[in-house]
């Protein structure tokens, strides 16, 4: 018994150092939940106005503001660090997202967008914030995929 012990212990430690380990709001996430993008691929390449289909599996989308259990809306970052990486990562992890021209809001409740972007290549992210645009606990974030817009 003690060898079992002592087993899942070094089991869970283990786990620990290997799984990375994130931050987020107090909402809470459904665990199996995903999004992604409905319509790109890594690596594709279109022309601008970029039309982005969100894609999300495992919760539901609703308006910013809307306190329901297992729902949030689409944020849009566009040509910046992965979440929670890069000068502000931290700080969006437990804060919220903030709202410039690399972080789209889309608190309407909105699953698609046409985004304007220069010609060249970007990388996109969609993150799932809650009522008051905090990622939930765990966060529900897409890869980042890399776009090249041509002329």
């Amino acid at each position: 018994m003690r060898q079992l012990k002592t087993l899942s212990a070094a089991i869970c430690a283990a786990a620990c150092l290997t799984t990375p380990i994130w931050a987020g709001g107090e909402t809470l996430s459904n665990p199996e939940a995903k999004v992604y993008f409905a319509n790109l691929v890594d690596g594709a390449t279109v022309t601008s106005p970029v039309t982005v289909v969100f894609g999300l599996s495992g919760m539901g989308v609703a308006p910013a503001g809307t306190e329901k259990e297992n729902t949030g809306h689409h944020h849009l970052l566009i040509d910046r660090p992965r979440l929670g990486e890069g000068e502000d990562g931290a700080d969006e992890l437990s804060n919220g997202i903030i709202s410039d021209e690399h972080h789209l809001h889309f608190g309407g409740g909105q699953t698609e967008a046409v985004v304007e972007l220069t010609p060249g290549t970007h990388t996109l992210q969609l993150v799932l914030g809650d009522l008051g645009h905090v990622p939930h606990s765990t966060p529900i974030v897409s890869d980042v995929i890399n776009i090249t817009v041509s002329e």
